[in-house]
């Protein structure tokens, strides 16, 4: 984006493969720089288990392919996101500037959102992002593909915790950059800070709020 990346902003009828590749490239690269600050602590307390296993002179595996077990639960995400979003232009909910112009969808997303963040099952995800040591502890496997596990395990409680405020790209704008960044310090707050789980519930609030400033 801050290079001048564009994309098609024709109808999406006159959408061709690329354009599809392009966009799910879009998601995949803001998944990675919007996650992967969030998931700093627990990537270094994994580089912390395998230098200790290292001067042990025991069997250990890069960090790095935890991180990609991890980047990996994004992709994924990012695949299904690219079909949702081709579906809502294809509706026309989204306009050729990729953010909604339909009050409706954007009242509806922001308060489905804010219930979410209430969410027993949000609520579980935000708390193993937040206190991770216990999986890695009791699902530490050996090896390349153990630790790729490891990271798309951990990966999948992020994805829970953090895939619905992701979603709220549609009402800000999928390329807007300051919204990206706020989003980005959002879901930093939640996993990182103190009272994180606190601070989700109250975000919650907040979108409720502004989804019903929207609809009525």
């Amino acid at each position: 984006m801050l290079f001048g990346m564009t994309m098609n902003m024709k109808a999406v009828g006159l959408w061709n493969e690329y354009d599809l590749l392009s966009l799910f490239l879009m998601w995949a690269i803001m998944m990675a720089g919007m996650m992967l600050p969030s998931a700093t602590p627990v990537i270094l307390i994994v580089d912390k288990l395998n230098f200790q296993r290292k001067t042990k002179q025991v069997p250990y595996t890069h960090s790095l392919y935890f991180v990609a077990g991890y980047l990996l639960a994004w992709v994924l995400y990012s695949a299904l996101i690219t079909l949702i979003q081709w579906g809502l232009h294809a509706i026309s909910i989204l306009s050729p500037m990729m953010i909604s112009h339909n009050d409706i969808f954007s009242g509806a997303l922001l308060i489905i959102a804010g219930f979410y963040q209430w969410s027993r099952f949000k609520q579980k995800c935000l708390q193993l992002c937040r206190t991770p040591l216990n999986m890695l502890t009791t699902q530490w496997r050996e090896g390349i593909s153990g630790a790729i596990l490891l990271g798309f395990k951990h990966g999948q409680y992020c994805l829970g915790c953090c895939w619905f405020l992701m979603a709220l790209l549609f009402v800000t704008g999928v390329m807007n950059l300051k919204w990206i960044l706020v989003l980005t310090l959002l879901v930093m707050i939640e996993k990182c800070f103190p009272r994180g789980d606190v601070i989700s519930k109250l975000l919650g609030c907040l979108l409720i709020s502004l989804g019903l400033v929207i609809l009525f």
